[in-house]
């Protein structure tokens, strides 16, 4: 029934529980249908090209970097060099153009101690979305400067996977107020933003969010209006979130 719900909720599906033309095109992604609608949706904000580049490194997610104990402080250091302040959406997406602009080199994984393996997985990936583009009739666009709406179209396919942070420094997922907290991995896990969309919850010692995106309260009520009513978002804000470094 879950998974019913987030197809209606994503647009998919209709009140007949039948396939919407948004429906079928995303259904023509070999993709889970959150990645499917971040990609339609990054149509509208002119970031395809980056939008298919983190929905292949997603793919693959928590296998790019790896981290040998003899060299984990090196590791570590490399590893942050690709840290975005916005998050790993970013972080991913700065990775693969890295390797790309090195010509895909295997030498550059080694020194980055990035799993060259894992990147080979999602060239493959993005070629195979690249090529279905055209069969979704989705132009295609690139604006790597553009973060705001890269940030929008994850919103867009994840808007589902909101959570807030709480007094107690842990968040609380919007819908089903969880109790989670951001994986250690993640390059937000020190600066602790207000509100984040995250891509997967893992469970080990704790329910962790991991792959997270900051994100402006307001776009949920912008993006998604079917599913969050600007009384249940804003007015829980604290008269700080507007005041954040991400503009609108």
């Amino acid at each position: 029934i879950k998974a019913l719900e987030q197809l209606y909720a994503l647009g998919a599906l209709n009140d007949r529980g039948e396939l919407t033309k948004l429906g079928r095109r995303m259904a023509e992604f070999p993709l889970d249908p959150q990645l499917s609608k971040m990609i339609i949706a990054a149509e509208t904000y002119g970031v395809v090209s980056e939008i298919i580049t983190i929905a292949s490194m997603l793919s693959v997610n928590s296998a790019v970097f790896y981290r040998p104990k003899e060299k984990a402080t090196q590791a570590d250091v490399a590893h942050k060099n690709f840290f975005s302040p916005l998050g790993d959406h970013i972080t991913l997406l700065s990775v693969f153009n890295q390797w790309q602009d090195s010509g895909f080199s295997n030498n550059w994984c080694f020194e980055n101690f990035v799993q060259f393996r894992s990147m080979q997985h999602a060239r493959n990936i993005r070629d195979q979305l690249e090529a279905l583009l055209e069969r979704v009739e989705i132009a295609q666009s690139s604006d790597s400067n553009n973060l705001v709406g890269i940030a929008k179209a994850v919103t867009a396919g994840f808007f589902y996977h909101t959570a807030r942070l709480s007094k107690g420094g842990s968040y609380n997922t919007i819908k089903n107020s969880m109790t989670v907290q951001i994986h250690p991995s993640s390059s937000l896990h020190e600066s602790a933003p207000k509100w984040v969309i995250y891509h997967e919850l893992v469970f080990t010692t704790k329910e962790f969010m991991r792959q997270i995106i900051e994100i402006q309260p307001e776009w949920l009520v912008e993006i998604a209006p079917h599913f969050y009513k600007p009384k249940e978002i804003l007015d829980g804000l604290d008269g700080q979130a507007s005041q954040r470094r991400m503009p609108r």
